[in-house]
């Protein structure tokens, strides 16, 4: 029902167009976390992104307020809310390797280029079109639902935090940022920040300085290390080897008594840590086969290098890999800082269903202490968010998907990225990526197709249509 309706209005050319240039206005805006300042809790640019969102929703004719800066809301009528559709309006940095202006969204052959088209800004205009859609066509729903553009998904959520600390959640609830048919399984989270420390050194050769990665989500794409008492031949050939292996490449200056390391590896989502080339792990490899001196310093790089090997996606070396039917626990070590007296690091790891603290979190933090590594903080995992596969939403859902792409008994599925639902009761992710498309998530070029947009909007159209009957 209403299904024939939706698909006509989304062939239209005008609203092809229109999504388009909405996308774009807020691809526009970059939206990055900064430091907070008045009226700007995750900084200025995720406050002006919030801004045009809250001017688009207006524009077409809803009801749109700002939620103390820190979420936007946009409701469809003024009855009881059935529905939250959650997305963001934050986005990850650009990093390297863009070949257009990740803060303009071209339009190429039927694709979209630019920072968010697909995390998560597309998405959100996909769901905002689809609320229009059922306004525009007088389609009946007895129901609300509210669209909540949140600002710091990337950063740790702490806008839906603060959104749900003070209001009540809806009834059913979905987020447009991650893949079709319906994700009803997440992995739960394991971040520690850990390190060590020790006196000034003078010894040489050894490592002095060390820095890699920006976001803990992140496979890091650069690392950098001073290392003094060595020459740039001393690391011709490991640097090669490694590079052979890794895909990883090097680059060695001569500075005042000793060089400098520069690694370029690749960035990815941490929830897909294959699509990336670590430059960190890259970077450890080769420091860690240098004749470096018996000192602190060495035995952390070392360390480091064992327990984390280039290629070791897993946790195999930390003694934490494990699976399920959720699939395999991932890590990416994410973050690097060793100065003069001391290293701290960040690792990023997707826990399946089966993890706890008893066969994860002590089995690293025994690792760690046998090499003298000290947890600062971050000992507590979040554990997996599940949703039964037979719920009254995923069954709606899945439906839709089904009636919309033709696909017969789509099942759903388990990923290693959380969402903003994972503190969401009964919560569960819904598009917008199709099977089989890559969108270069928190990669360069980052990419939606226009035809998947619309297809998402149509989906997303007849699941409000049904939900809010």
């Amino acid at each position: 029902m209403y299904k024939e309706q939706i698909d006509a209005y989304f062939e239209r050319a005008d609203v092809r167009a229109d999504l388009i240039a909405a996308v774009g206005r807020l691809v526009g805006v970059k939206s990055v976390r900064e430091e907070p300042a008045p009226g700007a809790p995750f900084g200025p640019g995720p406050r002006a992104a919030l801004d045009e969102g809250l001017k688009l929703c207006t524009e077409m004719g809803f009801a749109a307020k700002d939620y103390d800066h820190y979420v936007g809301l946009a409701d469809l009528n003024d009855k009881e809310t059935q529905l939250h559709i959650l997305g963001h309006l934050d986005v990850v940095g650009e990093g390297t390797g863009w070949n257009t202006d990740p803060y303009t969204c071209v339009e190429k052959d039927g694709m979209l280029y630019g920072r968010g088209v697909s995390d998560d800004k597309g998405p959100v205009v996909a769901a905002l079109f689809a609320m229009k859609a059922i306004r525009d066509l007088g389609i009946p729903v007895s129901k609300n639902v509210r669209l909540i553009m949140g600002t710091d998904e990337e950063s740790g959520s702490q806008d839906i935090a603060y959104y749900y600390a003070r209001e009540p959640y809806a009834p059913m609830t979905f987020t447009p940022d991650a893949d079709f048919p319906v994700i009803n399984v997440e992995k739960g989270h394991y971040h520690p920040n850990f390190g060590a420390k020790w006196a000034s050194e003078t010894v040489t050769p050894r490592v002095s300085a060390m820095t890699g990665g920006f976001r803990v989500n992140v496979v890091p794409p650069e690392a950098e290390a001073t290392v003094l008492g060595v020459a740039p031949a001393d690391l011709a050939n490991l640097c090669a080897g490694v590079e052979e292996r890794s895909g990883a490449k090097f680059t060695v200056n001569e500075i005042e008594g000793g060089v400098k390391v520069h690694c370029l590896g690749k960035n990815a989502h941490a929830a897909m840590p294959e699509g990336g080339i670590n430059a960190i792990q890259a970077l450890l490899e080769v420091l860690a086969r240098l004749p470096l001196a018996d000192c602190p310093s060495t035995k952390a790089v070392r360390a480091m290098a064992g327990l984390f090997p280039f290629g070791d996606l897993y946790g195999r070396a930390l003694g934490i890999a494990q699976s399920d039917k959720s699939g395999d626990l991932t890590l990416n070590l994410a973050i690097i800082k060793l100065e003069e007296n001391g290293f701290q690091a960040l690792f990023d790891s997707r826990v399946p269903v089966c993890a706890n603290r008893e066969n994860c979190a002590q089995v690293c933090e025994a690792a760690f202490e046998k090499c003298g590594i000290e947890i600062f903080g971050g000992k507590e995992m979040m554990p997996a968010h599940e949703v039964e596969a037979d719920s009254p939403l995923v069954k709606t859902l899945l439906k839709c998907y089904s009636d919309v792409t033709g696909v017969a008994d789509p099942q759903p599925i388990a990923i290693g990225g959380g969402t903003y639902v994972h503190d969401i009761p009964g919560g569960v992710a819904f598009g917008c990526d199709f099977p089989g498309f890559d969108p270069k998530m928190h990669s360069a070029n980052e990419q939606a197709s226009v035809e998947n947009l619309l297809k998402s909007a149509r989906i997303f159209a007849l699941a409000i249509a049904r939900l809010c009957a």
